[in-house]
């Protein structure tokens, strides 16, 4: 016969093997939750003094090691949630601070590129207009049409229409329309900018070079009376690590 103490521990181990075997069978052929969500973005967080809207992930694409030189573009990533039961409208610029490796922008837009043919250099895009209408006899139709006609002579030929030449044709160039960067947010609504979209939001004509470590200054404007803020944008960082130099060796140190 087992003494008490022995059976007991065999039925305290044999409890934690069935309720081990019960919830491996629970968790069978589901997904851990963390492995679906995304990469969480090392962006900017703020918000407004009265919390009406959040600013979510702001931050500049990663561009390279070299970054962005002065008088370039740079595209955004941005979320702008409104926490109110009303429409507010959320104005984007820039302006120069003297916040050191904070740089600014002329303007803030949003860009989108389309194509269309390239003007001849020095010309004006411009869409011709339709023809006004004229009046009767302005082209000299109604002339034309009540003189009498005239036989051409023997042996005279029509003049032969032109013919179109086979020479290049105008190359195709993006078009880019920049529109203000200020965006009507519903109720409640949101408004998210990411640098993979067809119409990019960008900071335009950067004062200086804007390299990984450095931001961009931006202000932000609300229709609901919250007062503006100025958040610098950094460079974001970048999602994969950069290439290893190979190690340098001096011929004297092999010795």
């Amino acid at each position: 016969m087992r003494p008490l103490g022995t059976r007991r521990a065999v039925q305290a181990a044999g409890a934690a093997t069935v309720a081990v075997l019960a919830l491996a069978g629970c968790s069978a052929g589901q997904v851990a939750e963390t492995a679906i969500l995304d990469t969480p973005i090392a962006g900017v967080d703020t918000q407004t003094t009265s919390g009406s809207v959040y600013i979510r992930n702001l931050q500049v694409e990663y561009p390279g090691v070299e970054g962005y030189k002065a008088g370039a573009n740079a595209p955004l990533e941005l979320s702008l949630y409104n926490q109110t039961d009303n429409e507010i409208t959320v104005s984007i610029s820039s302006r120069p601070t003297e916040q050191a490796q904070v740089v600014s922008a002329s303007q803030v837009g949003v860009v989108t590129r389309g194509a269309s043919p390239a003007a001849p250099s020095g010309a004006p895009d411009q869409t011709p207009a339709s023809p006004a209408s004229e009046p009767p006899g302005a082209n000299g139709a109604d002339e034309a049409s009540s003189a009498p006609a005239t036989e051409a002579p023997a042996g005279s030929r029509a003049p032969s229409a032109p013919v179109a030449s086979d020479g290049p044709t105008a190359p195709v160039v993006p078009a880019v329309r920049v529109s203000p960067a200020q965006f009507k947010i519903g109720a409640q609504g949101t408004a998210l900018f990411r640098p993979t979209d067809a119409a990019q939001l960008q900071v335009i004509g950067l004062s200086d070079d804007l390299a990984p470590g450095t931001s961009v200054n931006l202000v932000f404007e609300f229709s609901d009376g919250s007062p503006a803020m100025e958040v610098p944008a950094p460079v974001a960082n970048p999602l994969t690590p950069g290439p290893r130099e190979e190690p340098h060796l001096d011929e004297d140190s092999e010795h």
